[in-house]
């Protein structure tokens, strides 16, 4: 350790510094969830604001190859202009600690020797005074983290050098983690997590559904990679109510399949929950509020739920954002179903129910985007009305025979192209 936990110093008040250690203990863990490597940065720094009461921090990661540092800027401007302009090692306070290892606190920047002020020029910031602390991972440098200016206007003490150190160790254990999740290409590795992924997704949906009397279904997904956004399932509530689900993840992949357990485990637990008084818009309500918290903006989720009552040949559902299911009627014509509210994980919002009355003979069609926007090599889309044509065409199959001939006829109309989504889609006959 160096000097600074070296000297002799005195902690005045022992409450209010076992608060920071709190605090600092607090943000540690929080930096010491797997982000990417942008978002671990942004984190870094705005714990380090937080934690020295600062107005300010900047940080610089060190690049072996040229043997710089390079700022990392989050937002404005002004301060993005000295992204552009990469410290020498040993140059500026910054560069003299990245190459000395050691922190370095001043409190009067601007008559200090080796302070540089052409940085605060360039974003137009004034610097008074600053901490400044290697990120180091076993003697080797990761990079320089400091904070500028108390927001109280006072001089950094020893102690604030302290808590910047010990937050610089966790952040350069988290930040080397970072790493090596994003560069991690060992290929056997790779196909293990996959092959782990998959069958956990695999399990979410059900692997058998439900004999109901009156109803024959079937269902069928098929992820563009080994996990996907997709997923449906269909259960049982009472003798007289069955629930169909799916749903589509924005997105591909491991970010997706984890969103698709959110939305598998919210559900189970509503249902667990609300047996014997399930409320279908309440349900669609907590699960957007859920996945509003949950995806913060970066994700949404499209989904329908239905559910139909076999006493009164009620099919009630809500659409929230997806692909219109439809009721294929005995007639040949269509009703679709679009009522509802927008996607999941978008704003907060009252969702409206719809319901129609089933008769015997028709049948239920719900798919994801993947089956209407499957695409040939020549750019064209199977499209809906080719969906919708299909199922006139082939809706007296059994169930599992219509949903085989549909995924050999959408594998069949993409040959040749690389199938560019999941592919989900569900059939239910009302016999």
């Amino acid at each position: 350790m160096n000097n600074f936990l070296e000297s002799n110093f005195t902690i005045k008040d022992q409450e209010y510094f076992l608060k920071r250690l709190s605090f600092l203990h607090d943000i540690s863990l929080k930096i010491s969830e797997n982000k990417p490597l942008n978002s671990l940065l942004q984190t870094i720094m705005n714990s380090s604001e937080k934690v020295l009461e600062a107005e300010k921090s900047s940080f610089l990661l060190y690049n072996e190859e040229d043997n710089k540092l390079h700022f990392y800027v989050s937002d404005g401007e002004a301060e993005s202009v000295i992204k552009r302009f990469p410290l020498e090692m040993g140059s500026g306070i910054a560069g003299w600690v990245a190459q000395k290892k050691e922190s370095e606190l001043v409190n009067d920047c601007y008559s200090h020797p080796r302070f540089n002020p052409e940085y605060d020029r360039k974003s137009n910031f004034v610097t008074r005074s600053m901490i400044c602390v290697p990120l180091l991972k076993n003697e080797k440098l990761i990079g320089v983290i400091s904070v500028l200016n108390r927001k109280d206007g006072k001089d950094f003490t020893n102690e604030d050098v302290v808590l910047l150190e010990i937050l610089a160790g966790q952040c350069a254990v988290a930040i080397e983690n970072s790493r090596f999740l994003e560069l991690q290409i060992s290929a056997e590795a790779l196909k293990r997590e996959m092959e782990t992924a998959r069958d956990i997704q695999q399990n979410l949906l059900p692997s058998n559904l439900p004999k109901i009397k009156d109803l024959e279904m079937s269902a069928f997904l098929l992820p563009t990679r080994q996990v996907g956004g997709d997923y449906y399932t269909v259960r049982v509530l009472n003798d007289n109510l069955t629930l169909f689900f799916i749903a589509d993840v924005s997105g591909k992949g491991f970010p997706a399949a984890l969103v698709v357990s959110t939305v598998d485990s919210c559900l189970h637990t509503i249902l667990n929950l609300t047996k014997n008084d399930f409320d279908i818009v309440s349900t669609m309500k907590i699960l957007n509020e859920v996945l509003l918290e949950a995806l913060s903006g970066e994700k949404f989720v499209t989904a329908w739920l239905g559910i139909y009552d076999s006493n009164t040949h009620l099919l009630t559902s809500i659409n929230a954002g997806h692909n219109s299911p439809f009721i294929s009627k005995r007639d040949d014509s269509f009703y679709f179903l679009k009522s509802g509210g927008p996607f999941l994980g978008l704003i907060d919002w009252n969702y409206k129910s719809e319901s129609v009355l089933i008769e015997s003979g028709d049948a239920l069609v719900y798919y994801s985007d993947g089956v209407s926007e499957s695409f040939n090599i020549k750019n064209e889309m199977f499209s809906e009305k080719r969906l919708l044509e299909f199922v006139t065409a082939n809706k007296s199959l059994p169930a599992d025979e219509f949903c085989i001939k549909l995924s050999e006829e959408i594998k069949n109309f993409a040959v040749g192209a690389q199938q560019s989504d999941d592919i989900t889609f569900g059939f239910v006959k009302f016999l």
